[in-house]
């Protein structure tokens, strides 16, 4: 069943007869789920108004580059960082032919170049001009960069002609921008990822925990399930909707969360340790709360054990990832300090973060890491953590079928 829910899609309309059937593009992307944003070129707006695709979208409609309201609010960088896929429908010759030169002289030019999601096409145009050979090679140009092209269909034309450059039925693109996610990366793997916070209690009513939301960890399994993995959530206390299609299994501890992974593990061939699981917990756990008759209260602390570590030292261990949340001090590198851990855990893969950077990390709907193994690193720039789940997946499947072809 397609399924765009949730997923955040940037549609671009440009100037052509076609550019009336992006409004019920708009309605078929919405019935699959979507939160969708409009960006129109200028000559679009002799088409269609884009007061008719604020009302469709129930969202602003984005004309200027230089918007000095809209930059206040979104900045065209926040723009393209917001898309999960920037889709053209419909994509004029024009427009075509300016993105595969790389122009940025328009909003939606300058969003294809600025963004790292997926981003796709419905060409739309009179059949000569498909295929007229500058557009062919403009069309072979941006395939071989990744752009994905959906159609274009056969059939009669606004001018008369028919042949083909007709653009796709609204259902078959929203159709396909949902199989778009569907990359079958991970497809006959099983994952177990851990997630969220752990809770070490002191007494009935008091614990220890951290301000893990849970969200970098749930965006990990909805991109696994989209690689086509059977997926395994394993969640401390977290205030989020459990994925539909992951087996969750909700645990409270960190020796909870232990006793649940390495029984997972002993399964699984990838297993993703994203949870802030507590380092300490209470030695001694008081049945009856702490009356409040002093001015201080002593806690003694033991030692959890490490997760990532363990599964790592299993006999027929998993691709193991670890995660580091991490602050820098006494300047050490980030990267450092995460590859040190990388060593001392015996990990594949270790995704670290600078969680003194407020704008990143615990509770925040966006992310930057680095993600380092024995032999390199590379710096994922600050995107939405849903938008990362999807490129820490493809990394990871890389890196899986790497080491597969090295056994």
């Amino acid at each position: 069943m397609q399924s765009l829910v949730n997923k955040r899609i940037l549609l671009g309309v440009t100037g052509g007869i076609a550019a009336y059937k992006s409004a019920e593009v708009i309605r078929r992307l919405i019935d699959l789920g979507a939160i969708v944003k409009v960006v129109m070129t200028p000559s679009a707006h002799d088409f269609i108004t884009p007061l008719t695709l604020q009302a469709l979208s129930g969202n602003p409609v984005h004309t200027k580059l230089l918007d000095t309201e809209a930059e206040a609010a979104m900045g065209h960088i926040e723009l393209a960082r917001w898309a999960d896929v920037i889709l053209i429908t419909p994509a004029s010759a024009n427009f075509i032919a300016r993105m595969a030169a790389g122009q940025a002289d328009d909003l939606l030019s300058t969003l294809c170049l600025a963004s790292r999601s997926v981003v796709a096409i419905a060409p739309a145009m009179n059949q000569a001009m498909w295929r007229n050979r500058s557009t062919q090679n403009n069309l072979t140009n941006l395939g071989n960069r990744g752009i994905k092209i959906f159609g274009p269909d056969e059939g009669s034309q606004a001018c008369g002609d028919t042949g083909p450059g007709r653009m796709l039925e609204p259902q078959d693109i929203a159709n396909l921008t949902s199989g778009l996610f569907e990359t079958g990366s991970l497809a006959g793997l099983r994952v177990v990822i851990t997630a969220g916070p752990t809770r070490e209690d002191i007494d009935p009513v008091r614990y220890i925990s951290n301000n893990s939301s849970g969200k970098m960890g749930y965006a990990l399994v909805e991109a696994a399930l989209e690689a086509g993995a059977e997926t395994i959530l394993i969640s401390g206390p977290v205030g989020l909707n459990p994925p539909d299609r992951a087996k969750t299994i909700y645990v409270k501890s960190a020796e909870e969360m232990h006793r649940v992974s390495i029984r997972e593990a002993a399964k699984c061939q990838l297993f993703i340790a994203c949870a802030a699981v507590a380092d300490y917990r209470p030695k001694q756990k008081l049945t009856k709360k702490v009356k409040k008759d002093s001015d201080f209260m002593d806690i003694s602390l033991i030692k959890n054990p490490d997760i990532a570590s363990d599964v790592s030292a299993l006999c027929n261990k998993p691709f193991t990832v670890g995660f580091a949340a991490e602050t820098q001090e006494n300047n050490e590198s980030l990267e450092k300090i995460a590859f040190e851990k990388l060593q001392r855990k015996k990990l594949d893969l270790i995704i670290a973060n600078d969680i003194s950077n407020g704008s990143i990390g615990f509770d925040s709907d966006y992310n930057s890491v680095v993600a380092i193994d024995e032999y390199s690193s590379e710096i994922f720039p600050r995107v939405r953590k849903t938008q990362l789940s999807r490129q820490l997946i493809s990394k990871i499947s890389q890196k899986i079928k790497i080491k597969n072809k090295e056994l």
